[in-house]
């Protein structure tokens, strides 16, 4: 932990800019209460570029990507907003032992998937700097967040179940979609096990719930359903032949006894050709099921002077933002590994710059 202080910005380094790397670069050069120091990059094509460049700001930063993680230590940074698709534990160990607190996009919510030795290097590493870590994200995520606030509205609370609920053509990421099934054989053996380490960070997000509602688990299931295309769809970046995953409908799921207390899951399809077995919402669905029952379904829509062409942009700004937002709380937070739990609400900011 940095004691942030009331007559400076706060220092950040931004740790790759891809998809939500860049938007988090964006919002940082934005924004008063923070210094952009520093940016890493792994792609040799963004070395020596300026951020602004990076993050299609109009005015020169003065600050180039760099792949030298000495130097970026070096600027003794407050915080660094971590967006690679996944953590690299080594990375990890290398930045919190220097003393730079972390916010995580990377499939980290409370390091639960992590084997036990990779945690305790974590631990190890926070307690060494005096650091802190906090993943956070869109889903899972800021989803999490409004299915807690909304329990707090419920004398006793049976379930809380979250669903993404959307056509994922949008997310131009072949590799990702990939991994998640689309594309591929439904009758692929282990395919249901392969999505279910892939997205086991869901998991780690259901068993904080059950924490927040003084639930005790005794054990976490995937439960998966594949649904064929019907023809063939040409996303540009990526193809769903006729018969292949189209559709991906599952739940990690949280339980005391036999009862299912957590869910959280996804509804997800790719192209025209498919009917999953319920009905897109086209958004984030929350539920809580108790007395009373409480839903809201989460839209991510454009602004009015919204100018990229499609909606992927906006996904990833929302995914991007309850990270860097968080900055000041994890900054300000104790040491170890922190969770949505934890923190008091994080909040955006109204634009001065």
């Amino acid at each position: 932990m940095t004691s942030p202080t009331a007559t400076r910005p706060l220092r950040v380094i931004q740790w790759t800019t891809g998809n939500i790397g860049k938007r988090s670069l964006h919002a940082i050069i934005g924004r008063e209460d923070m210094e952009l120091v520093g940016v890493y990059a792994h792609g040799v094509d963004k070395l020596g570029i300026d951020a602004a460049e990076l993050a299609g700001w109009g005015q020169p930063t003065g600050v180039t990507a760099t792949n030298d993680v000495d130097a970026l230590i070096a600027l003794k940074p407050d915080a660094c907003c971590y967006n690679p698709l996944w953590p690299d534990v080594d990375e990890l160990v290398r930045l919190l032992e220097a003393g730079v607190n972390i916010c995580s996009s990377a499939a980290w919510i409370t390091g639960g998937k992590q084997t036990p030795d990779a945690l305790n290097r974590i631990r190890n590493a926070c307690a060494a700097g005096n650091s802190t870590i906090f993943g956070s994200g869109a889903h899972p995520g800021m989803t999490n967040t409004v299915g807690m606030v909304l329990s707090g509205a419920c004398e006793n609370v049976d379930e809380i179940r979250i669903t993404e609920s959307v056509d994922c053509s949008t997310y131009e990421s072949a590799g990702t979609q990939s991994a998640m099934g689309f594309g591929r054989d439904p009758n692929t053996p282990d395919l249901a096990e392969s999505v279910r380490r892939e997205s086991e960070v869901f998991a780690e997000s259901a068993a904080m719930m059950a924490d927040a509602i003084g639930a005790t688990l005794d054990r976490l299931t995937f439960d998966v359903e594949f649904t064929a295309a019907t023809g063939d769809s040409d996303l540009g970046f990526m193809h769903i032949p006729k018969g292949t995953v189209g559709g991906v409908f599952g739940y990690h799921r949280g339980w005391v006894g036999e009862k299912n207390v957590v869910s959280v899951g996804f509804n997800w399809t790719m192209g025209n050709h498919v009917t999953p077995p319920k009905p897109l919402e086209h958004g984030h669905v929350i539920q809580v099921f108790g007395t009373p029952n409480m839903r809201t379904v989460l839209h991510c829509l454009p602004p009015r002077d919204w100018k990229e062409p499609g909606f992927m942009g906006l996904g990833m700004i929302y995914t991007a933002m309850p990270v860097t937002n968080a900055v000041p709380a994890v900054v300000a937070a104790p040491p170890g590994i922190v969770t949505l739990m934890d923190l008091p609400p994080v909040t955006g900011r109204v634009t001065r710059r």
